[in-house]
């Protein structure tokens, strides 16, 4: 099959600049796999804890507090956040606004600091507010 060549070409990933705009696009998907495949295997070992015994939970517990379980937790958190935020960014794109240049990478850094700035205060709510 020939190409047409007065048609104009696709423009190839190496043409665009990458910006904010473009990370917070691929990051919305990855957190929303990592949300997927990560958080349901967590949850699903949570309940399943649950409901066997008590030792079965003590060892859960004993994951989730040890330092990796805490590291997971928090970065488990972090994609929630971000993933959400992502989302309201979406909706509001949906809705017509915030596709002026400025304003698009301006609500993609609101993303990337408001998901750091709820996990941070999420985690010290969780590891001082009780004393842990």
């Amino acid at each position: 099959m020939s190409r047409n060549t007065s048609r104009p070409l696709s423009p190839h990933l190496t043409v665009w600049k990458w910006g904010p705009h473009m990370v917070t696009s691929i990051l919305h998907r990855a957190t929303g796999v990592a949300l997927s495949i990560g958080g349901l295997a967590l949850l699903t070992w949570w309940l399943l804890a649950l409901a066997g015994s008590a030792s079965a939970y003590d060892d859960f517990s004993a994951a989730a507090s040890h330092p990796l379980g805490i590291l997971v937790l928090v970065g488990l958190s972090w994609s929630f956040f971000q993933h959400t935020l992502s989302g309201v960014r979406h909706l509001i794109m949906d809705s017509g606004d915030g596709f002026e240049l400025k304003t698009n990478k301006n609500m993609a850094y609101a993303t990337w600091a408001g998901s750091a700035l709820l996990t941070i205060a999420l985690w010290a709510y969780i590891l001082l507010g009780r004393g842990a």
